[in-house]
């Protein structure tokens, strides 16, 4: 029997550990999570959304009046919910663009009509217009000689046909559990991402990110000189097939610059692999081929400033502090921008709806942002971060970043949540998995050390504020809608974006509520900033 002495020690031990013991869990008010799900699933408004920011208002093309006109309708709507929203601006972006009629024919050897879309930032044809096909290789300054005088009045193609391979696997995917255990795990140590090269390259990787950045400006001015010699020599179309795609399927962005500064680009036009390869096939066996072409595509150089859209629902207890989530409101204009990104639009909207329908009075103020300028390089969000956190390029904070608990973002398809990258974030593992517990049942289990890109949460990141981006279904987000004539309404998963939301609207309740902010990596060094605004972007 132990002594009085070691019992008292043992006791106070024990008591000591209650404290830690309570810290390492953290607090989950299962009552709300399930008010949270009954307004998410059972009153839903988040395909009301889908509905009006694809089939009214997409596609949303950054500093076109489509994109103006869905920020008016979130403001709107937002408003009517009870949210305090508005518009704030952030430029200068450029020159808006949009295209207002295309058609693109094959006039012989035989009549065809032809799938495409015209790109992004280029010129239309000015009426109607009729040219032979030519097919161009110019990867070196000395091939411009090649074809000096050749050009005028011609349909530039510049690419041989694609080898298309017959499709044996669904275009629609799931995470399976291997898939998702994997993707838990840490990437391995010490891997240089200067190191990929795509199979069949004969280029060797940078060495170095100065080298890298390097290669960047002598492609980026080789393409500028390339872009100048199309229009120089009279090019009547640049044509192309896009960077993917099959069955009548089209992906494709931009193919000029937004820049009020440089010129205009040529008329260019992304077809269908399919009809791009018949015409191919055709001049191979020199046969003669006319194509034809009546495209109107318009201009707005009044309108080089665009907008974020904000709204907020104000705290209460510590209504300074801020808790953020997002996603882009922009999107390219071959589809209506479904999936990239209405699908996380509309959630985040979702989100503070059910927030502010459930009067959930929450300790800390919780602003939605939808971006602009995703698209041409996380613009909207990166003018944010500065004007109102941080400058990325010298580190200076703003008074706000002390005041930010947190960001959340939702930005890759139509897919249900599975999870959330940490962005090696260490400290906020134990958080998010007990944040992640009350949706296991609904497919969210995965919390992984590894970084993603691409999108919005990477301006928060990028200075040292905690910015988190979800793990989702791919769906056929990369093999059949993501940028393409394919983003459209039709291919948004309805359920998926109400698990969603749901989780959104936990993930946004309990950082407002947690007593600690969330916890922060170190403040990363100053970055020099890339100036995007040309077709390679």
């Amino acid at each position: 029997m132990p002594k009085p002495k070691t019992i008292r020690t043992i006791l106070c031990l024990a008591a000591a550990s209650i404290p830690l013991l309570v810290l390492a869990g953290e607090k989950v008010d299962l009552l709300v999570i399930n008010r949270i799900k009954t307004e998410a699933f059972e009153n839903s408004k988040v395909m009301d959304h889908m509905f009006y920011l694809t089939d009214v208002n997409g596609p949303r093309l950054t500093g076109s009046p489509a994109y103006k006109g869905a920020a008016d309708w979130v403001v709107k709507r937002m408003t009517e919910y009870g949210l305090s929203a508005k518009e704030e601006k952030w430029g200068p972006f450029g020159r808006g663009w949009a295209t207002k009629h295309f058609e693109a024919h094959l006039i012989e050897p035989q009549y065809q009509p032809l799938i495409g879309m015209p790109l992004a930032w280029t010129a239309g044809t000015d009426g109607t217009v009729t040219g032979e096909p030519i097919m161009v290789k110019i990867s070196v300054e000395a091939d411009f000689e090649k074809y000096k005088g050749k050009l005028k009045g011609k349909v530039v193609m510049a690419a041989p046909a694609k080898q298309l391979a017959m499709q044996t696997t669904a275009s629609g995917h799931r995470l399976t559990d291997a898939e998702l255990a994997d993707e838990t795990m840490a990437p391995e140590p010490g891997r240089s991402p200067f190191g990929f090269r795509p199979p069949g390259s004969t280029e060797q990787p940078p060495a170095t990110p100065e080298e890298a950045r390097q290669r960047r400006e002598e492609r980026r001015k080789f393409q500028e000189k390339l872009a100048q010699f199309w229009k120089d020599e009279g090019v009547l179309v640049l044509l192309s097939f896009g960077y993917n795609g099959d069955g009548g399927t089209v992906f494709a962005s931009s193919g000029g610059p937004y820049d009020v500064k440089k010129p205009i680009a040529v008329t260019s036009v992304a077809l269908t692999p399919e009809h791009y390869n018949r015409i191919a096939r055709l001049m191979d066996h020199n046969i003669p081929v006319k194509l034809q072409f009546n495209i109107q595509n318009q201009f707005f150089e009044d309108q080089t400033d665009s907008v974020n859209v904000i709204a907020e629902i104000p705290g209460n207890a510590k209504k300074d502090e801020i808790v953020m989530l997002g996603a882009h409101l922009d999107s390219w204009h071959g589809g209506t921008g479904a999936t990239d990104n209405a699908a996380g639009s509309a959630v985040v909207m979702e989100a503070v709806r059910i927030l502010k329908a459930l009067n959930l009075n929450m300790d800390r103020t919780v602003r939605m942002a939808l971006w602009g300028g995703e698209e041409e390089g996380l613009l909207g969000s990166k003018a944010y971060v500065k004007e109102h956190f941080a400058d990325r390029e010298t580190m200076k904070l703003a008074a706000e970043h002390a005041k930010l608990a947190g960001y959340f973002n939702y930005d890759n398809g139509t897919g249900k949540i599975r999870g959330i990258y940490l962005q090696g974030n260490d400290m906020a593992r134990p958080i998010f998995e007990s944040w992640m517990e009350p949706f296991k049942d609904l497919g969210a289990t995965a919390v992984t050390i590894r970084n993603t890109g691409g999108t919005d949460h990477q301006s928060f990141d990028a200075v040292g504020l905690p910015g988190f981006q979800f793990i989702q279904d791919p769906m056929d987000y990369t093999t059949r809608t993501h940028h393409s004539n394919m983003d459209v309404y039709d291919h948004v998963q309805g359920g998926d974006l109400m698990q969603a939301s749901a989780i959104m609207a936990a993930f946004v309740y309990n950082t407002a509520m947690r007593e600690e902010m969330l916890p922060r990596k170190p403040l990363p060094k100053p970055q020099p900033e890339r100036r995007p605004g040309g077709p390679t972007e």
